[in-house]
Order: structure tokens, then C-alpha cells, then sequence
């Protein structure tokens, strides 16, 4: 037994649950008369829906694939190797199920080593090597094709990438070291380090050929035919590949200096992998690639050990699986077809909502307003969407015909609602508004119809009090922008039904929302925990410390923005509207800021201004704060903080605002964009030891998020 087959099987008894991927070879004889050519199919399975991943026994299995192939190719009975995948799916990397059951730094640095030993064995053939990428292709999956001498790639591809840094690792089987010498290190920074930072963007067919990944690139109904067919071409010669050279001038160190400068933007030196993986790209501008590799191995097994990547499988878990499956959500049986949708309002929100249902539903959406001028902006809005979408080839010209007439606005409720089944309300944030809008639509809505609010903070039982059917009212509350962030909090009332209920999530899975079953408590979820968090960091200001240490004190975390830009982006009127709603109900928790209100009533959009291109304290702003004279540390601000925030998801998780601790994670991830490191921020409590602090216990059993024990 080989070296790498004993590393392989030791490995493989620390992933129990590992699916494994088959690596299958078939020969035939290539067209114009080249030769026997030898094809190993990646496969796990007859399910074409589950992605092909890659543990210690695929990689055994590759590796036993390749000795095959490589007898052969040393005795002349071949003339090339290819690999590709089964329908749609190429492969999608390493086996995470098993990264994070690893205890010891020794099996992780195995796992590392296991899948270079394996993967470089492709670039080693005495023969050609031909990576054939016909779907989705992610992590280990790509490295697969680097290796290769050459790549195809399908125009159907979905999905494409190197997705490690989101997660908080690198990509460690050659794709730091090989990408950059193949495209270059300014293209290679943008796929590493830009799109996974970018909430893990993923890449087209296109976009791989003309990055230079894939050397040719082919239609999805005959692609692997094609791929043969260009196959047989290079290897008469008559086809030859050339690629561009690659500057290892400057260029490569400005490259490198520019992923520095995107990662500090993005987590602000709060999670080590887009660090290391940088490091790695640097040191591969001499071309030396065992060296590369070697790099790979020692990041790999010390980024596997630590808390980002654990806090970033969990987090990958919680959006995957959790986000897909609601924890106490209704018997989906129960729920009822929805066939028309009402919006009660035409702003901003309301016609951003009215477009989702639209274009997920596809049924009819009606709009009403208080006058004709706002119900016609909000249509008018909804059609410019569209035409945008038509612009940019996401939809053609039928559909989009289909669409807008779908779209229509009224001022009678009465007629636009008689026969919906669906009707939500996006109005003033104000009780008595929302509860003079749901009489209204009641009296006119069919009986069977939900009743949706968007409200942000208000109590829903309140809200359907005074209905003489109170049951088929459910808080529906979206995140902006509300085409991109996933999360909706779906919120039961006192009396909300399990009909009304099941008939809500219904719609949020057509909608391809995130939803999450919250109690009916005051802001819920995303906007209590936000609003505790920035109401400290308000409280620390307001006592006398200065605003760029305040807003400093939590860069450490790494978080998507400061909370004084989120604070514009949300809206001063808003989170001062959110803080007295809370404060009502929470006052020896949450303050109402004195400078906070001033800003308002001053009319000021935010605390900064950006005249030098980067935001800095407005003169005006600073001229209407009236501080204290205690003034805190960075270090003593963010204990503070972070002590508040453990304290409130410590008391929502006793009252029941949520199942359990992941779905406030979950609801951080999706609606407010908080980084997978964090793992939302439940793991980063415990492993900085707040919680224990704050709660004297943890919010998750060891070895959730964490290195098992």
C-alpha cells in the first residue's frame, strides 16, 4: 500500500458519514484516429440533485482511479486521461461534514497532504491530463481541473468557485498556488479573495473561459461530446493552447496588496484564512509549486482547527439546512393556495414587495394608495424593474410582457381585493394606521384570505386585536433591499391559526426566502438584537466617548459595516423609532439617545458626510452631540457591547422568541448579512467566552461551532 493510500485510510476513519464519490474509468477510442483514451467519471450516486464531494475515500477512490490510468499511460495503451463529472454536477469539494468532526492538527494536516498527493498525480501522467467541466464545479472540485494540463468547460455551468475564504479556510488542495501561475495573481485575488468575500459569488461558464480557467468552451446539450471532439484536435496538434504570460512583475505584488486591502475592508482582520490564503498567492510568484503546496498543507490543518472554520460550517449548515427546513414550522399540508396577491401601499418597500411576488409567484399583484399619483409610481416602479430585467437578459421579451400585465394599481380596495389571496400591508410604521388599514381589508378581503403585516416591530396580536377574525393574521417581515437579503421573519400572532400559518411559509419557500417562526415580541429578532447592539454603542457615545473610538471598538468582529453606517443605510428616523418601541417595553434595557433624537428632529440622514470619499463626522452632526466625561477604551467598549448583546439573546431564548440559539444566528447570517466567521454570533460569544461570562453557560454544547472535546 502506497504512502498516500495509508494516509487515506487513516483519514477515513475519522469520517464515518462521509457519501463517497466513485471514480469511475471507461476507455474508447477518440475521433480522427488519435487513440485509446481513458475517462474516470466522478459519481456518488443515482441522485443527480446531490453534489459529488470529496472525503479521504473518494480521494482513495481517485487516487486507485489514477494508478489504473497511469499504468496505462506508462505502457502506451493510452493516449490521454480526462475526468469529469456525472450530469450537471462536476464536484464540489471536500466532505465539510467530516472537516468538522477533526480533533487533532496532525489528521487535519493529513487531509491536506491526502488530497495533494492524490490531485498533483493528474499534472504527473505520462500523458495529457483534460479536466471536462460540466457543472457545478466548487473547491476541490476546481482544483480537480487545475491540476489538469488542459480544461473545458460547459456554457450551462451554474456555479463556479473557490468559496474557502467565506467559509475560513483556503483553498488548500493547489488552488492558491496553481490558479495564480495559470491566470495570473490579479484574477486569481479576484476568485479567492474578492467573490468569496463577496457572500460567495459565484462564476458562469462564461466568465470561467474568459478568466482563462478553461481553455475551450462548449455548449451544455453535447458538451462532453464537443470536449472529445477538441480533445482529439490538441492531441493531433492540431488545435494548440496558448495562454497568456504571466507578469510576476509588480503587477503580481499589487495584485496581492489589493486582496489586502479588500479583506481588511470586508473582516477587517477578524478572520485569518483570506490572510493566509494571500500569503500562500504571494510566495507562489516564484513558481514553485511544492512549495505552494506545502503552504497549503500547514494553512489547511491550522485554519481547520480554529473557530472561524467551525463557526463557518455551522453557519453554511445553518443556511443550508435549517434555512431550508424551519424549525417549527406547520404541517405544509395545511396550507392554501395562493392565487392573487394585494399590497396595501405603492412607496418603496411596497413596490419592492409587490415585484417579489410577482416575479416568484407569478400570479396577479394588485397595489392600492391614498391617491392615483402614488398608486401609479408604485406600478410605475414595478414595470421599470422589469424592463431592467429585460436589459439585462434575465427575462425575455414574453415574459416580461406576461409580467407587467400581471402588475396592476387601484384605489378601491374593495375592487382590487375581493378575490386576493394574500394580502400584505406596507404602511406608516404607526398602530393605529396598520389597525385602520386591516379593518378595511378585512371587510373587503375573502374570508379564507391572509392577512400579512411587514411591520418591523409591532405587535401583530395587537395589530389583528380589534378583527373579527384575528386568526389569519401573520407578521411577514422583510429585510432591505428585499430582492437580496434572504431572511424573513414570519411571526405568530396570539391567535394566528396553523392554516394561516402553513399558507405563509408557503409563500416565503416560493419566494426562496430564509423564514424564521418568531413569537410575537417586540422587534422580534434581527431589529432587537441590532437595536441593543447600536443603542450601546449609542449609550457609550452619548456618556462621552468619541464616536471613532466607539465605532472602532467593534472592527474586531469583523462585521459587514459600522454601526453608524448601518445606522444611515437603516435610517436615523427608523432606529430611533425602533429604540422607543423597545425602550417602551424594555426601559432598564434599552435607552431612547438624547443625541440620537437630535440628529432626527435635525433632519441629518446620518452621522457622516463623504465629501473626502470616505465617511467622516458631518461638522453639524458633531455640533449637536452633547456628551459626558467618561470616556472608555476600544477594549471596554466592545465588552460592553458584546456583553448587552449576550444578555439579549440570553432573555429571547428564555421568552421564547425563537426555538434555539441557531435560529438567531440564522436570522443574523440572512437578514443582516452578519459574516460566516461569526458564525451569526452565538459561536463567537462562546469561544470569547461571554456567554459564560454574561450567562454563566454557553449558548451551544461543545463541538457545535467549536473543536469537539
Amino acid at each position: 500500500m502506497s504512502t498516500t493510500a495509508e494516509l487515506l485510510k487513516g483519514a477515513a476513519e475519522l469520517f464515518p458519514g462521509e457519501v463517497v464519490t466513485s471514480a469511475h474509468v471507461r476507455h474508447f477510442d477518440l475521433p480522427l484516429g488519435v487513440g485509446r483514451f481513458a475517462l474516470i467519471t466522478l459519481d456518488n450516486g443515482h441522485d443527480h440533485t446531490k453534489p459529488t464531494t470529496l472525503g479521504p475515500q473518494s480521494l482513495a477512490n481517485i487516487d486507485a482511479a489514477i494508478d489504473q490510468v497511469e499504468k496505462e499511460a506508462a505502457d502506451g495503451d493510452i493516449v490521454g486521461v480526462g475526468v469529469t463529472g456525472k450530469p450537471f454536477i462536476f464536484a464540489v469539494g471536500a466532505d465539510l461534514k467530516g472537516v468538522e468532526l477533526l480533533k487533532r492538527h496532525e489528521d487535519a494536516l493529513a487531509i491536506g497532504k491526502g488530497g495533494h498527493d492524490v490531485l498533483k498525480r493528474l499534472a504527473n501522467l505520462a500523458v495529457p491530463s483534460f479536466a471536462y467541466y460540466n457543472g457545478a464545479a466548487m473547491g476541490g472540485g476546481v482544483e480537480i481541473g487545475l491540476h489538469c494540463t488542459y480544461r473545458t468547460v460547459s456554457a450551462a455551468l451554474p456555479a463556479f468557485s473557490l468559496p474557502e475564504v467565506f467559509l475560513g479556510l483556503v483553498p488548500g488542495w493547489g488552488g492558491c498556488t496553481l490558479l495564480p501561475n495559470l491566470i495570473g495573481a490579479e484574477k486569481a485575488v479576484s476568485v479567492i479573495i474578492e467573490n468569496s468575500l463577496n457572500q460567495n459569488k459565484q462564476l458562469k461558464g462564461a466568465q470561467v473561459y474568459e478568466l482563462g480557467i478553461a481553455d475551450a468552451i462548449f455548449e451544455g446539450a453535447d458538451f462532453l461530446e464537443q470536449s472529445l471532439i477538441w480533445t482529439a484536435s490538441v492531441l493531433k496538434g492540431e488545435i494548440a493552447v496558448e495562454r497568456p504570460a504571466i507578469d510576476r512583475g509588480e503587477a503580481w505584488d499589487q495584485a496581492v496588496a489589493k486582496g489586502r486591502f479588500v479583506a481588511d475592508g470586508k473582516v477587517h482582520g477578524a478572520a485569518p484564512a483570506a490572510y493566509r490564503a494571500l500569503d500562500i498567492i504571494a510566495a507562489a510568484k516564484n513558481g514553485d509549486l511544492q512549495q505552494g503546496f506545502d503552504a497549503e498543507d500547514q494553512a489547511l490543518a491550522d485554519l481547520i482547527m480554529g473557530g472561524e472554520l467551525r463557526s463557518g460550517i455551522y453557519a453554511f449548515n445553518l443556511v443550508q439546512k435549517r434555512g431550508k427546513r424551519p424549525a417549527g414550522a406547520p404541517d405544509k399540508s395545511l396550507a392554501r393556495p395562493v392565487t392573487k396577491v394585494g399590497v396595501v401601499g405603492a412607496g418603496l418597500m411596497a413596490s419592492q414587495l409587490a415585484l417579489l411576488f410577482l416575479r416568484r409567484l407569478e400570479v396577479p399583484v394588485v397595489l392600492t394608495d391614498i391617491d392615483q399619483e402614488r398608486v401609479d409610481k408604485g406600478v410605475g416602479y414595478v414595470h421599470a424593474e422589469i424592463d431592467k430585467l429585460l436589459a439585462k437578459g434575465r427575462v425575455n421579451q414574453d415574459k416580461a410582457n406576461r409580467l407587467k400585465a400581471l402588475v396592476s394599481g387601484v384605489l378601491d380596495k374593495a375592487e382590487g381585493f375581493a378575490d386576493a389571496d394574500f394580502v400584505i400591508e406596507a404602511v406608516f410604521e404607526e398602530m393605529g394606521v396598520k389597525q385602520k388599514v386591516f379593518a378595511e381589508v378585512e371587510a373587503v378581503a375573502p374570508a379564507h384570505a391572509i392577512l400579512a403585516t411587514n411591520t418591523s416591530s409591532l405587535s401583530v396580536s395587537e395589530m389583528a386585536s380589534k378583527l373579527k377574525h384575528p386568526e389569519r393574521v401573520v407578521g411577514f417581515h422583510f429585510f432591505n433591499p428585499v430582492a437580496i437579503l434572504p431572511l424573513l421573519e414570519i411571526v405568530r400572532g396570539e391567535q394566528t391559526d396553523e392554516a394561516s400559518l402553513a399558507t405563509a411559509f408557503g409563500v416565503a419557500k416560493k419566494l426562496k426566502k430564509t423564514a424564521v417562526l418568531v413569537k410575537d415580541a417586540p422587534a422580534f429578532v434581527v431589529n432587537r438584537i441590532l437595536t441593543r447592539f447600536m443603542g450601546e454603542i449609542q449609550n457609550v457615545i452619548d456618556e462621552g466617548t468619541p464616536v471613532e473610538v466607539a465605532e472602532k471598538a467593534v472592527e474586531p468582529l469583523g462585521l459587514p459595516m459600522s454601526p453608524l453606517v448601518l445606522l444611515e443605510l437603516v435610517g436615523p428616523a427608523i432606529g430611533l423609532h425602533v429604540s422607543e418601541t423597545l425602550n417602551r417595553s424594555f426601559p432598564e434595557r434599552f435607552t431612547v439617545s438624547p443625541n440620537l433624537k437630535a440628529v432626527v428632529e435635525a433632519g441629518k440622514r446620518g452621522f457622516y458626510v463623504y465629501d473626502s470619499g470616505k465617511p467622516e463626522l458631518d461638522p453639524e452632526v458633531a455640533a449637536l452631540l452633547k456628551q459626558g466625561d467618561s470616556v472608555l477604551s476600544e477594549e471596554q467598549v466592545r465588552d460592553r457591547v458584546l456583553d448587552a448583546v449576550a444578555q439579549e439573546i440570553g432573555l429571547m431564548l428564555d421568552e421564547g422568541v425563537v426555538a434555539e440559539a441557531q435560529d438567531i444566528d440564522l436570522c443574523l447570517i440572512t437578514g443582516a448579512g452578519w459574516p460566516f466567521h461569526l458564525g451569526g454570533i452565538t459561536p463567537y460569544l462562546d469561544r470569547e467566552g461571554v456567554s459564560e461570562r454574561v450567562n454563566g453557560k454557553r449558548f451551544l454544547e461543545p463541538g457545535v461551532a467549536s473543536v469537539p472535546a
